[in-house]
């Protein structure tokens, strides 16, 4: 749908693709394979230049191609992933590596974006034969999780996380693994972009139910993604988004700050895995 709409908004003003991809600095292959709906048009500041050159100057116009773009990214970036990943996942880590600010909650295991490659490696695997999986697919699971961890690092995305005691409780693997996962918590939370809070079992305080994320980012309205193994539900609806929020910051109030989560984890671990 966007590669048709760019198509027909550069042959409406009249220049080539080849002008084009002199003029905004893109290969005439990517132009080519945009227009085709090969491969979508993953960044915003590609788009906008696009519209420029097209002179589409109309609010409403413009926010309709933002849309078809970031429906777009149901095929990026892990193409290559896509027999090991649950319905709508594509879309969603699209939008994932496009967010500016990322909040999660997780009530049963340590977020994706938290996790330690042992910590992953074990979880992936303990599913293997009950959900009749393959080395393979184990494999490329977890090399999927932590290049999606990598953004972490990287720096340019405020990612704020809130456990509950139980999802560190629950051995995974061995205790080995439980402890590089605690020190993977502390060593992501010392990060000027990280915060990690953890609710303990004994504060008598709101929970949600089920895990959440909540996406936000420059030039789109936010998006908040709940998942199972099967499939990835997503919200856009601003009374929809706007509940989950005040999920989470009744949580973020609620439980110890960021400061404290090392302390927390090193409670536990000396409790439950030494």
């Amino acid at each position: 749908m966007l590669g048709k709409e760019l198509r027909s908004l550069r042959e409406r003003t009249g220049v080539t693709a080849e002008a084009v991809s002199v003029e905004l600095g893109f290969s005439r292959s990517k132009i080519s394979r945009v227009e085709a709906g090969d491969i979508p048009l993953p960044k915003l500041a590609d788009l906008e230049k696009m519209m420029d050159r097209y002179e589409v100057t109309d609010l409403d116009d413009r926010a309709a191609l933002l849309k078809m773009q970031r429906d777009s990214l149901s095929k990026e970036p892990f193409t290559s992933y896509r027999n090991v990943l649950p319905s709508g996942a594509l879309m969603y880590f699209g939008l994932e590596r496009d967010a500016v600010k990322i909040r999660g909650y997780e009530n049963n295991v340590v977020h994706g974006l938290l996790q330690d490659e042992s910590y992953a490696q074990a979880l992936a695997a303990s599913a293997k034969i009950v959900e009749e999986r393959t080395t393979e697919f184990v494999e490329r699971g977890v090399r999927l999780r932590m290049e999606r961890k990598e953004r972490l690092s990287a720096g340019g995305t405020e990612v704020h996380i809130v456990l509950t005691e139980n999802t560190l409780r629950t051995v995974i693997g061995s205790p080995e693994v439980m402890r590089a996962q605690y020190a993977e918590i502390i060593r992501l939370n010392e990060l000027d972009n990280v915060e990690v809070q953890i609710i303990p079992e004994d504060l008598p305080t709101y929970r949600a139910g089920f895990n959440f994320t909540v996406l936000e980012f420059t030039d789109l309205d936010p998006v908040v993604q709940s998942d199972s193994s099967k499939a990835i539900t997503m919200w856009s609806k601003e009374s929809d988004v706007g509940q989950y929020k005040r999920q989470f910051d009744a949580m973020v109030k609620a439980a110890p700050g960021p400061s404290q989560t090392p302390q927390i984890l090193h409670n536990l671990e000396q409790k439950l895995w030494t």
